[in-house]
C-alpha cells in the first residue's frame, strides 16, 4: 500500500479545477460527462444528491459534503482533503484505494460501502457507520473513531498508531498480532474481539470488563494495565 501524503493534485490539468462553487447534482453530472476526472477546490456540496454518480479519481479539497448523498455512486481512487462531511451518506458506494486526510466525516454512513485499499490519515469519523463496508486493506492513522460502529474488522498485524476506540462498536474484530501505540480502548465494545499476540501496552484499556478473559490470551499488557484490568473485577492490586 503506498504510503499516507497529501494528495498529488498537482497532477491534475488547470482546467479542470472548479473553484470555490456552490454545485447541485446537475452541475456534477455535467462535468461527468465529460469523461476526465476534476479538482474541486472550497466547494459547497451540502444536501446534494449525488447519488449513483460515477466521480472516480476526482479530488474533493476543502469541499463542504455535509450531509451529501453519495448512495451507491462510484468513488473509487478519489482523494479528500480538508472537508467537512458531518452525516453524509456513502451507502453501498465504491470507495475503494480512496484517500482521506484531515477531514471530518462524523456520523457519516459507510454501510455496506467499499473500502478496500482505503486510507484516512488525522480524520474525525466520530460516531460513523462502517457496518457490513468491505474492508480488506483499509487502514487508518491518527484517527477519530470514538462511538463509530466497526462490527468485524480486521486490524490483523496491523501498527495501529493514534487511533481513539472510545465507546466504539468493535465486536468480532480481529487484532491479532496488532502493535497498540497512542490508542483508546476504553469503554469499547470488545465482544468475541481476537486480540492473540497483540501487544496493547500502548493502549488505554480503562472501562474494560474482563468478562471473557480468553480472548486476551497470548496478549500483551504493562504492570499497570494488568492492576486496572483487576481493579474492575473489584480485586485490590498490592
Amino acid at each position: 500500500m503506498a504510503p499516507f501524503g497529501s494528495p498529488q493534485t498537482s497532477q491534475i490539468p488547470a482546467t479542470n479545477v472548479i473553484e470555490n462553487s456552490q454545485l447541485d447534482r446537475a452541475d456534477l453530472e455535467n462535468l461527468s460527462k465529460i469523461g476526465s476526472a476534476h479538482r474541486l477546490v472550497g466547494c459547497i456540496l451540502e444536501e446534494v444528491d449525488l447519488s449513483r454518480l460515477p466521480l472516480d479519481g476526482w479530488v474533493f479539497e476543502g469541499c463542504n459534503v455535509k450531509k451529501a448523498n453519495f448512495t451507491g455512486a462510484k468513488l473509487g481512487s478519489t482523494l479528500w482533503s480538508g472537508c467537512k462531511g458531518g452525516f453524509a451518506d456513502f451507502t453501498g458506494c465504491d470507495l475503494s484505494e480512496g484517500a482521506f486526510e484531515g477531514c471530518d466525516f462524523n456520523n457519516s454512513n459507510f454501510r455496506g460501502a467499499t473500502l478496500t485499499g482505503s486510507q484516512f490519515e488525522r480524520c474525525k469519523l466520530t460516531g460513523a457507520n462502517l457496518s457490513e463496508a468491505k474492508t480488506l486493506n483499509l487502514s487508518f492513522n491518527e484517527t477519530l473513531l470514538a462511538d463509530a460502529r466497526l462490527p468485524g474488522l480486521s486490524f490483523r498485524k496491523s501498527r495501529l498508531n493514534g487511533l481513539d476506540f472510545q465507546m466504539a462498536d468493535l465486536k468480532k474484530s480481529d487484532f491479532r498480532d496488532a502493535v497498540f501505540q497512542n490508542c483508546s480502548l476504553r469503554d469499547a465494545n470488545l465482544v468475541d474481539c481476537r486480540f492473540e499476540g497483540a501487544d496493547l501496552r500502548g493502549a488505554d484499556l480503562g472501562g474494560i470488563r474482563l468478562l471473557n478473559a480468553k480472548q486476551f490470551k497470548g496478549a500483551t499488557i504493562s504492570r499497570d494495565q494488568a492492576g486496572q484490568l483487576l481493579a474492575e473485577l473489584g480485586l485490590k492490586v498490592r
